[in-house]
Protein backbone atom coordinates (compact mmCIF):
# COMPACT_ATOMS: atom_id res chain seq x y z
CA UNK A 1 0.00 0.00 0.00
CA UNK A 2 1.33 3.47 -1.14
CA UNK A 3 2.17 5.76 1.17
CA UNK A 4 1.85 9.64 1.44
CA UNK A 5 3.58 12.92 2.42
CA UNK A 6 1.95 15.52 3.34
CA UNK A 7 3.15 19.34 2.36
CA UNK A 8 3.01 21.82 4.70
CA UNK A 9 0.17 23.56 2.89
CA UNK A 10 -2.13 19.77 3.58
CA UNK A 11 -0.98 18.95 0.02
CA UNK A 12 -0.56 15.05 -1.19
CA UNK A 13 1.07 13.79 -4.70
CA UNK A 14 -1.83 10.68 -5.64
CA UNK A 15 0.74 8.08 -6.87
CA UNK A 16 1.19 7.51 -10.68
CA UNK A 17 -0.05 3.63 -10.41
CA UNK A 18 -3.37 5.41 -8.95
CA UNK A 19 -3.83 8.46 -10.93
CA UNK A 20 -3.73 6.45 -14.24
CA UNK A 21 -5.92 3.86 -13.06
CA UNK A 22 -8.57 6.16 -12.02
CA UNK A 23 -8.00 9.01 -15.35
CA UNK A 24 -6.37 11.41 -12.83
CA UNK A 25 -4.76 13.98 -14.62
CA UNK A 26 -3.71 17.46 -13.60
CA UNK A 27 -6.09 20.09 -12.63
CA UNK A 28 -8.71 16.61 -12.46
CA UNK A 29 -11.81 17.58 -9.52
CA UNK A 30 -11.45 14.90 -6.30
CA UNK A 31 -14.28 14.63 -4.21
CA UNK A 32 -13.25 14.11 -0.79
CA UNK A 33 -15.78 12.19 1.83
CA UNK A 34 -14.86 11.79 5.86
CA UNK A 35 -16.56 8.79 7.08
CA UNK A 36 -15.98 9.66 10.73
CA UNK A 37 -13.41 6.84 10.29
CA UNK A 38 -11.62 6.96 6.92
CA UNK A 39 -11.00 9.52 4.56
CA UNK A 40 -12.37 9.10 1.14
CA UNK A 41 -11.04 10.31 -2.58
CA UNK A 42 -13.32 10.19 -5.48
CA UNK A 43 -11.98 11.10 -9.31
CA UNK A 44 -15.01 13.61 -10.26
CA UNK A 45 -15.28 12.76 -13.92
CA UNK A 46 -14.32 15.79 -16.24
CA UNK A 47 -17.97 15.10 -18.41
CA UNK A 48 -20.31 13.02 -16.60
CA UNK A 49 -22.30 13.05 -19.21
CA UNK A 50 -20.15 11.47 -21.59
CA UNK A 51 -19.73 8.38 -18.30
CA UNK A 52 -23.29 8.13 -18.78
CA UNK A 53 -23.35 7.71 -22.69
CA UNK A 54 -25.02 4.02 -23.37
CA UNK A 55 -26.12 3.99 -19.64
CA UNK A 56 -29.89 3.68 -20.42
CA UNK A 57 -29.47 1.08 -23.36
CA UNK A 58 -31.46 -1.41 -20.74
CA UNK A 59 -35.03 -2.60 -20.96
CA UNK A 60 -35.05 -2.58 -17.15
CA UNK A 61 -36.82 0.08 -14.72
CA UNK A 62 -34.30 3.75 -14.22
CA UNK A 63 -34.84 2.11 -10.44
CA UNK A 64 -32.90 -1.24 -10.85
CA UNK A 65 -30.37 0.08 -12.56
CA UNK A 66 -29.48 2.53 -10.26
CA UNK A 67 -29.82 -0.08 -7.55
CA UNK A 68 -27.76 -2.58 -9.22
CA UNK A 69 -24.87 -0.09 -10.37
CA UNK A 70 -24.67 1.40 -6.58
CA UNK A 71 -24.80 -2.53 -5.36
CA UNK A 72 -21.27 -2.97 -7.37
CA UNK A 73 -20.17 0.24 -6.20
CA UNK A 74 -20.11 -0.59 -2.78
CA UNK A 75 -18.84 -4.19 -3.54
CA UNK A 76 -16.00 -2.88 -5.08
CA UNK A 77 -15.19 -0.19 -2.44
CA UNK A 78 -15.32 -3.10 -0.04
CA UNK A 79 -12.75 -5.18 -1.73
CA UNK A 80 -10.62 -1.68 -2.18
CA UNK A 81 -11.00 -1.19 1.75
CA UNK A 82 -10.43 -4.80 2.27
CA UNK A 83 -7.33 -4.50 0.16
CA UNK A 84 -6.11 -1.51 1.83
CA UNK A 85 -5.93 -2.94 5.20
Amino acid sequence: MPTLNVSQKGAIVIPAKIRKKYKISPFSKVEIFDSGEEIILLPIPKNPIDELHGFLKSRKSLTKIFLDEKKKELKKENLKWKNMS
